[in-house]
């Protein structure tokens, strides 16, 4: 189930984003950084009321960025919050926001010299992006961005069911 990209590896599963034990996970957050719905409300869930109270001290984060904070009970050490584009069609730049989005999660992980980090499908759940179009940009991304000298060096998809699963295997992750 891995692909590898010179001394890089990109793996997907099914599993729960909040159980692994990873240097980062990535939270599909929105702008606030609030706790919400999907994945974002399982993170803040798990991470506990620290995580909240350390989002708040950051105040809005735009579309297409990225912050950090700490993972406080996660098993993972960081929380990277990450805010994808609402689906608005296609035609107001929103593959280059989830482009940019899942980018400077890479950035971020990079900066703290992290090796291992998880993304979700970001903006596939209420933002509404369609599943194939945003693990196409994602993919994409992620590519790209490792083939810039990094710390990173293990990268999971961590998908909430078979379509998921299935998608990011269409972009040839195993």
């Amino acid at each position: 189930m891995r692909q590898e990209i010179a001394p890089r590896v990109l793996s997907v599963r099914i599993v729960d984003i909040t159980t692994l034990d990873v240097d980062a996970i990535v939270n599909a957050a929105n702008e606030h950084l609030a706790p919400g719905g999907g994945v974002c409300g399982a993170i803040h869930r798990a991470a506990g009321p620290e995580l909240a109270a350390a989002c708040a001290t950051l105040g809005r984060c735009p579309t297409g960025e990225a912050r950090i904070t700490p993972g406080f009970r996660l098993p993972a050490r960081f929380v990277i919050h990450a805010v994808g584009p609402v689906w608005k069609g296609g035609g107001a730049g929103e593959p280059a926001l989830l482009a940019s989005a899942y980018r400077c999660s890479l950035r971020l992980a990079a900066s703290e010299g992290l090796q291992s980090i998880a993304f979700p499908a970001i903006s596939t759940g209420i933002f509404g992006y369609p599943l194939d179009a945003a693990t196409r940009v994602a993919v994409a991304a992620v590519r790209s961005e490792l083939e810039a000298a990094s710390s990173v060096s293990r990268v999971v998809f961590a998908c909430f069911g078979d379509e998921v699963l299935k998608a990011y295997r269409r972009e040839g992750i195993d």
